[in-house]
């Protein structure tokens, strides 16, 4: 894979604007549209990054690696790369969850501990919102697919690990983003708490981990992913 050159992106820009540039219009193209679709692409591209970034990043804790190690890799000192990627264990607050979704999330600490991962990953999440009956449940089968076909699906990924028990488990980049769609989803939803169904649409619009590939194998399709408790 070839990274984009400043061309492609300025080409990039031009598409996304193409008012700008739209035959019989003012001889000069708006050139603040423009910048301003530059301004979206580049952000685009920063997240994007940090996110590559950080994915590694987080495999690298996963298997022992040190902060100094970490830092020494990407030419930073260990305070540095702690500042940047270190984040807190759980990206969610009992606070702005629903009953059912702190129910779920015991089922999903659980999943990890029993099995000695020393991380929370899409498959723990989605293991613990079909764990019981919830919104998550009730929108699969609205959907057409078996919560009990999926609960099982995915507890034949939950792979053994070799980790002791700790109360404080980081979560992967890809169940943090989960996790914002869900909030996301709850705010225009006029909720103030996170429901299992916000999450389960989490998961599968992350589009990439465990969770994601099982709905997709399941037959959660975009289309199901509307659906919603509200």
């Amino acid at each position: 894979m070839t990274p984009p050159d400043l061309d492609d992106l300025i080409a990039e820009v031009d598409r996304r604007c193409d008012t700008a540039h739209r035959p019989g219009g003012p001889e000069q193209p708006d050139w603040l549209a423009l910048l301003t679709a530059a301004a979206q692409l580049s952000g685009q591209l920063e997240a994007l990054a940090q996110d590559l970034v950080e994915h590694y990043v987080e495999h690298c804790r996963m298997h022992g690696n040190s902060w100094t190690d970490i830092g020494t890799a990407l030419g930073v000192t260990r305070q540095a790369a702690q500042q940047r990627f270190h984040t807190p264990h759980r990206r969610y607050s009992p606070e702005t969850t629903t009953d059912d979704l702190r129910q779920a999330m015991t089922h999903v600490k659980q999943a990890a501990v029993q099995h000695r991962n020393n991380y929370i990953g899409t498959e723990h999440l989605l293991w613990g919102l079909t764990a019981e009956d919830n919104s998550a449940t009730r929108l699969l089968q609205a959907a057409g697919v078996s919560p009990e076909t999926v609960h099982r699906s995915v507890g034949a990924r939950l792979s053994m690990g070799a980790s002791q028990a700790a109360e404080r488990i980081p979560w992967t980049p890809y169940s943090r983003k989960a996790v914002a769609i869900a909030e996301a989803r709850s705010e225009q939803n006029g909720s103030d708490l996170i429901d299992c169904d916000d999450l389960l649409i989490g998961l599968a619009q992350v589009g990439r981990g465990v969770a994601a590939d099982v709905l997709t194998e399941a037959g959660f399709a975009p289309r199901d992913r509307r659906l919603g408790r509200r």
